[in-house]
C-alpha cells in the first residue's frame, strides 16, 4: 500500500527571463513504513518536490500538471490530492505537520530566536492536536525524551542559540514527530553535522519511524546516508527522474550514467593511490604564468613551514548557558603542539568544538594564545609569530592565506568578481590597475572559470563556483601555505569531487603546503599526507594518512572513523556499537588513554611519526602493547 504517490508531477517558476521548470514529469510512490531517498545534485528539484508535498512552494513557483496524492491511514476510503489544495487553505494547514511533517535542512534557521525549544514543540500540538498549554509542555517533554535530549526539564526552556547543532537537529525532530505524523519528509537533516552526530541523528529518525509505523521521504545528495536509511531510491537530475528502484539494485548494479558518475564522485576508504576522484563535470586548472612565480615563492626549501608548540588557547563565556548561570571558562587548545611540513597537507578531523578551526585561526595570530609559541619558518628560519610587527604581520598574512568553509557568506555580495580577486593585491600594494586586472584573469583561468565572469557578483554562481572563486582569492597573493576550513562540507559529492581534485593539482604544480580542516575522515583521507586527530582541545593521535586509517589506536579516531556513512551496501553502519562507545568523552576513555580534568595530554610514539596520546602510558610493557598493535 502506498501513503503517497507523485504522478506525472510537474513545477514551474515564473522568473524575470520567462518560466524555468524546476520538476518535470515526475512520478514516484512512498510505500507505508518504508523508507525513500531522493537523490541528486543541488538545483536537480529535490527541494522543489518536498515543497510541492508540504504546500510551501514559494509564490512564484506553480504546479503546473500532475497529482500529488495521499492515502492517510486515518481517512482511508479517501485519495486526497495535495496539489489541488490551497496551500494555505483549512485541508492543508490540517495535513502540513499533522500528517505529513518535515525536517529542514538547517536546523539554526528554521527555529525561531526569540522563543523557547518547549515553545516551538508545543505549538505544533496546540495548533494540530488541540491539547492546551500545560498539555502541550508535557507533551513537548515527552518527545524530547524520545529523541534522547539531555535533560529535557531544562532544555524544555532552552533557546536555540544555546544548543550545539546536533541538539537543534534534535529539537527539530521532536516539533516534527510530536504529532505522531504518517510521513516524514528529511531535506538534509544532516549536511552540517559531524559524523559521529550525524550518525546518531540517523539512528534516531531510523528508531523512531520503526516505533510510530511512519513512512519516510530521505532528500539527500550523501550515498552513504542513502545506503544506510533506504529501501528505495530516486535519482533526479533537472527535474527528471534518471533511476529509481530498491536501493539493493540501484548500489549493486546502477544502470543510468548519472548515477555511475555520481557513485564514482565519492571519496571513501581504501583509494589507490593516485586514484582520482571523477567529478561529473570536471575542470582543468590553467596554471598559466603562476608556474613562473613559484620558483621565488617556494624554492627548495624543506623542513617545517610552521610549528604549534604547547599551545593552549581559552575563552570565557558571557554566561552559562543552558546548564549554568555564571561565566565559564572554556579550554578551546590544550597544550597542542604539532607541525607543518613544507609541500605536504595535514589533514585536521575532530567533531565540532574540538578545536580544529581555533588552531587554524590561532595559526593565523587571530588572537593571542595563553600558552606556548607558534613560530613560522619562509626560509630563514622559525620566528615567533606572536613577536611580527606589523610590516612583518603583513607579509605573514600575504604568505599564509585561508580558505572559508561558506563559500557565500566569506563573499561580499556588493562585490563583483574582479573586485574580490584584486582587493588583496591592493590591500598588499602589488601592481599596477593593469596588472591587477591581468592577474584576475589569470586567477579565473586557474580555478577552471571564465574571465568573462569577472563583472558578475557572488550570488549569480553555484555553491561550487563560488567555493572557486574563494580559492583563486587565497592564490592570488601567491602564498606558501593555504589553511582550508571545511572547503567542501556544504557542497555536492559532485562538486565536492570537484574541489578536492582542483586542491590536489594546485598543491602538485604550484608546490602549495594545505592545513585541511575537516570533520569527514573519508575527504581527509583522499586528500592529506598525514592526518592530526583532536578531541575536546586535545591533540590524540597524528600520523600518516595510510597509518590512521588501516590502524587507528585511539579509540577517538576509531570512532570517527566507524561513524564515517559509506556509499556500500557491504559496509553499514553499526548503530548500536556508535552508541556504546561513548568516544568523546575522554574521561570515559580506556587505560592507557583515559584523559581526567587536570592531566596533561602526551604523546608517546607508537610507530615512526605516528603518536597517540596515551598518558596512562606509565610502564614499558603498555608503550610495548600498542607498537605491537600497530605492526
Amino acid at each position: 500500500m502506498n501513503l503517497l504517490s507523485l504522478e506525472r508531477l510537474t513545477v514551474d517558476f515564473n522568473t524575470a527571463e520567462g518560466r524555468i521548470r524546476a520538476v518535470d514529469d515526475v512520478s514516484f510512490r512512498i510505500p507505508m513504513n518504508r523508507s525513500v531517498a531522493l537523490v541528486g545534485e543541488s538545483g536537480s528539484g529535490k527541494t522543489v518536490i518536498s515543497q510541492a508535498i508540504m504546500g510551501l512552494l514559494p509564490s512564484r513557483a506553480s504546479i503546473s500538471s500532475g497529482q500529488i496524492l495521499l492515502h492517510d491511514p486515518l481517512n482511508p476510503d479517501v485519495d486526497l490530492d495535495i496539489a489541488k489544495l490551497a496551500p494555505d487553505g483549512p485541508q492543508m494547514r490540517a495535513i502540513r505537520g499533522n500528517r505529513i511533517a518535515m525536517i529542514f535542512q538547517e536546523p539554526m534557521t528554521s527555529l525561531s530566536p526569540l522563543h523557547t525549544i518547549g515553545d516551538q514543540i508545543g505549538e505544533a500540538a496546540q495548533l494540530h492536536q488541540g491539547v492546551s498549554a500545560p498539555e502541550a509542555r508535557e507533551l513537548t517533554r515527552t518527545m524530547l525524551s524520545l529523541v534522547q535530549f539531555p535533560d529535557p526539564n531544562r532544555g524544555i526552556d532552552a533557546y536555540p542559540f544555546e544548543l550545539s547543532g546536533g541538539l537543534r537537529q534534535r529539537a527539530m525532530i521532536a516539533m516534527a514527530l510530536i504529532c505522531k505524523p504518517a510521513l516524514l519528509v528529511a531535506d538534509e537533516p544532516t549536511t552540517a553535522l559531524d559524523v559521529t552526530i550525524q550518525a546518531e541523528t540517523l539512528k534516531l529518525i531510523r528508531e523512531i519511524q520503526h516505533e510510530l509505523n511512519m513512512s519516510l521521504l530521505m532528500i539527500t545528495h550523501d550515498f552513504g546516508v542513502v545506503a544506510n536509511m533506504a529501501d528505495d531510491v530516486v535519482v533526479i537530475y533537472h527535474g527528471k527522474v534518471m533511476e529509481k528502484g530498491s536501493a539493493e539494485d540501484l548500489f549493486r548494479e546502477p544502470k543510468h550514467d548519472y548515477l555511475k558518475a555520481l557513485l564514482n564522485a565519492v571519496p571513501s576508504f581504501g583509494m589507490k593511490e593516485g586514484q582520482r576522484l571523477v567529478p561529473i563535470r570536471s575542470i582543468k586548472a590553467n596554471l598559466g604564468s603562476f608556474l613562473k612565480n613559484r620558483a621565488e615563492a617556494c624554492g627548495s626549501k624543506t623542513g617545517n613551514i610552521l610549528q604549534m608548540s604547547g599551545v593552549t588557547k581559552q575563552f570565557t563565556s558571557r554566561k552559562g548557558g543552558l546548564l549554568r548561570a555564571s561565566p565559564r571558562v572554556f579550554t578551546a587548545l590544550d597544550q597542542v603542539s604539532l607541525s607543518v611540513k613544507r609541500g605536504e597537507c595535514l589533514g585536521v578531523v575532530g567533531e565540532s568544538g574540538s578545536g580544529k578551526t581555533t588552531a587554524a585561526l590561532a595559526m593565523l595570530r587571530s588572537f593571542p594564545v595563553e600558552q606556548g609559541t607558534i613560530t613560522f619558518d619562509k626560509g630563514t628560519g622559525p620566528v615567533d609569530i606572536s613577536t611580527f610587527n606589523r610590516a612583518q604581520m603583513l607579509d605573514y598574512r600575504r604568505r599564509v592565506q585561508l580558505i572559508f568553509q561558506d563559500p557565500f557568506s566569506s563573499l561580499n555580495p556588493r562585490m563583483t568578481v574582479n573586485d574580490i580577486l584584486m582587493e588583496p593585491l591592493i590591500i598588499h600594494g602589488i601592481g599596477t590597475h593593469q596588472e591587477r586586472q591581468q592577474r584576475a584573469r589569470e586567477l579565473m583561468d586557474l580555478v577552471g572559470l571564465n574571465a568573462k565572469y569577472l563583472r558578475r557578483y557572488p550570488h549569480s554562481f553555484s555553491g561550487g563556483q563560488r567555493q572557486r572563486i574563494g580559492i583563486a582569492r587565497a592564490l592570488a597573493l601567491n602564498p606558501e601555505m593555504i589553511l582550508c576550513d571545511e572547503p567542501t562540507s556544504a557542497l555536492d559529492v559532485s562538486v565536492q569531487a570537484q574541489i578536492l581534485n582542483l586542491l590536489q593539482d594546485l598543491k602538485k604544480e604550484l608546490g602549495l603546503t594545505y592545513l585541511f580542516v575537516s570533520h569527514n575522515l573519508a575527504v581527509v583521507d583522499y586528500i592529506a599526507d598525514r592526518i592530526a586527530v583532536m578531541c575536546r582541545g586535545r591533540l590524540v593521535e597524528i600520523g600518516p594518512t595510510q597509518s590512521i586509517v588501516e590502524a587507528p589506536i585511539h579509540p577517538y579516531t576509531k570512532a570517527l572513523l566507524s561513524a564515517v556513512p559509506e556509499p556500500s551496501l557491504d559496509a553499514l553502519l553499526d548503530f548500536e556499537h556508535l552508541d556504546a562507545m561513548r568516544a568523546s568523552e575522554p574521561e570515559l576513555w580506556p587505560e592507557p588513554f583515559r584523559l581526567e580534568q587536570g592531566v596533561a595530554p602526551e604523546l608517546v610514539e607508537v610507530a615512526p611519526d605516528h603518536m597517540v596520546c596515551a598518558p596512562g602510558m606509565k610502564t614499558r610493557e603498555t608503550i610495548e602493547m600498542l607498537v605491537e598493535r600497530v605492526s
